[in-house]
């Protein structure tokens, strides 16, 4: 696992992380005098004039070279070093290379996890907050085929198709990365605090927002570009017509990276996102073949050559008894079925039937939701 190592670059990340604390200083006059001036520290002595010429108003220029926000930077790096959060600028050796070539990268992430998880191949997976069933497992499913074959699975944490992306990679044993809306150190949503710990532990959670900052609204519309960034493509589940998950694969063209989606019901809302991106020419995704065989030739190599030259799966053994295929019957993949509705169908005693509910959930053959809920698992094609 990569270790951030303070001693060589302390006072420059202290000086970046001012920079982004300086309130009418936006990403793009960050960038644009971090441009003018590499090294981050000269950028304070510059005299009033030449802050003007490069676009900052009065106030911005008051600030910086006042250096009013200096204890504050000194203030959040030392949280970063007692918090073990890994902070990397623009410049420096982790910073990831893909994200630079946004239009505008930010001046400086916060992380906490694992840094080795940047220099995998990244793919997005992101969606609706109200997914059906359907895509709550095809999310799930991708994501943990995708992981299985070295890629690392990007998205938002946000509820819905976000989290099942993160869970499916984390099932699959894979690394996941986090992209906050908030403050490293927020949880939102607070649910999700489970899921953070385990990303945190085997992935990478990242914001560009200073410790401490609340989710706004206005931020998650800003994080996308990160999400997309960060990944050689993103794949969008589900998305209703003004859905936020739509500005992530917007954002994605734009910085001309593969955009993919999976295909829905023609009558269901959620469907609007993906099917309309198929229409804009965006590739429709029935496998991870399918997202596979769009990324860079090397990549796409690797992965083809593994899964052609590995060993044999073994044969998995999908013998049903005549209950259990009575009982699975009963169940569908995109709605969940209620257990009373189950017993009532297959005519088996409640003992039987929670024995046979349990040892299907057990062999993954069907997944309990709350509300002594049942839904069907669907398999996306291998």
């Amino acid at each position: 696992m990569r270790a951030k190592d303070w001693t060589l670059d302390e006072n420059r990340l202290q000086d970046a992380i001012e920079l982004t604390l300086i309130p009418g200083l936006g990403r793009q006059a960050q960038n644009r005098l971090r441009q003018a001036h590499p090294e981050i520290s000269g950028i304070f002595s510059l005299d009033d004039q030449a802050l003007k010429i490069l676009g900052l108003d009065s106030e911005a220029r008051h600030a910086l070279r006042s250096r009013r926000f200096r204890a504050m930077g000194r203030e959040i790096l030392d949280w970063c070093k007692h918090e073990g959060c890994h902070v990397l600028c623009q410049g420096d050796k982790s910073y990831p290379a893909l994200l630079c070539e946004i239009p505008d990268p930010p001046l400086v992430l916060y992380t906490l996890g694992n840094l080795d998880a940047l220099d995998i191949p990244c793919i997005a997976i992101v969606g609706t907050r109200r997914p059906t069933f359907y895509g709550l497992q095809m999310a799930r499913g991708l994501s943990s085929d995708l992981a299985c074959r070295g890629i690392t699975i990007v998205s938002g944490l946000a509820r819905g198709i976000d989290a099942a992306a993160h869970n499916g990679c984390l099932e699959a044993a894979g690394s996941t990365i986090a992209i906050f809306g908030c403050g490293i150190d927020v949880i939102y949503p607070r649910e999700h605090r489970r899921l953070v710990s385990q990303i945190s532990e085997k992935g990478l959670l990242i914001s560009e927002f200073a410790p401490g900052t609340s989710p706004s609204p206005q931020n998650f519309p800003v994080r996308n570009r990160i999400i997309s960034g960060l990944s050689l493509g993103t794949l969008l589940v589900e998305a209703r017509e003004y859905s936020g998950s739509l500005i992530t694969a917007r954002l994605a063209m734009e910085q001309n990276r593969e955009v993919f989606a999976l295909p829905g019901n023609l009558t269901s809302p959620q469907s609007f996102g993906p099917n309309y991106l198929i229409k804009q020419g965006a590739k429709l995704v029935q496998s991870w073949k399918d997202i596979v065989e769009e990324l860079p030739p090397d990549i796409r190599r690797k992965i083809l050559i593994q899964e052609n030259v590995g060993p044999d799966p073994i044969p998995r053994l999908e013998l049903l008894t005549e209950d259990e295929i009575k009982v699975l019957k009963l169940i569908e993949t995109d709605r969940a079925t209620q257990f009373d509705k189950i017993f009532r169908g297959c005519g088996l005693e409640i003992s039987i039937l929670s024995a046979i509910l349990l040892d299907l959930e057990m062999r993954g053959w069907i997944h309990q939701v709350p509300g002594n809920l049942y839904v069907k698992v669907a398999r996306p094609h291998k």
